[in-house]
């Protein structure tokens, strides 16, 4: 009986880029802002080439929305990224200790930060905060099982 197998391998882009302000909590926000960032304006950038390939027509208002869609986003996204990388780097030179827990009082603080900057009431910066550390421990996790 015939048969065919498949062989290969596939490598991801790494784009290097090193930042020196002098301050190591500055450098790790500033690189987790400006990886996050770029990853959601691209998200955004193929999100509306897919409505403008359904369309059939792309005018040059809809190049002007998606620029701004791309910076919000990025700037939305690279902002989380950013607080939360910078409270865990945080966390973990007061803590002294790299492990799980400086990954939820993190994401906690983040959540909590990003809630109460939307002035979203008391209740919602506790579950926001609550939803932060959840995630942030999951993720750690989920990166301790692979």
């Amino acid at each position: 009986m015939p048969s065919s197998r498949f062989t290969g391998s596939v490598t991801t882009p790494t784009v290097a880029l090193s930042i020196d302000t002098g301050s190591p909590l500055l450098d790790h926000t500033l690189d987790g802002f400006l990886k996050i960032a770029g990853v959601a304006a691209t998200r955004s950038l193929g999100e509306d080439a897919y409505h403008a390939a359904r369309k059939g027509k792309l005018s040059g208002s809809d190049l002007e929305k998606s620029l701004k869609k791309m910076c919000k986003e990025g700037a939305y996204w690279g902002t989380v990224a950013g607080v939360y990388v910078g409270m865990e780097y945080g966390v973990e030179r007061v803590r002294g200790r790299r492990d799980w827990k400086n990954a939820m009082l993190g994401g906690m603080a983040t959540g909590a930060l990003m809630s109460a900057a939307t002035n979203k009431g008391t209740d919602k910066v506790v579950t926001d905060a609550i939803t932060g550390g959840a995630i942030a421990t999951a993720a750690k996790f989920l990166n301790y099982l692979v």
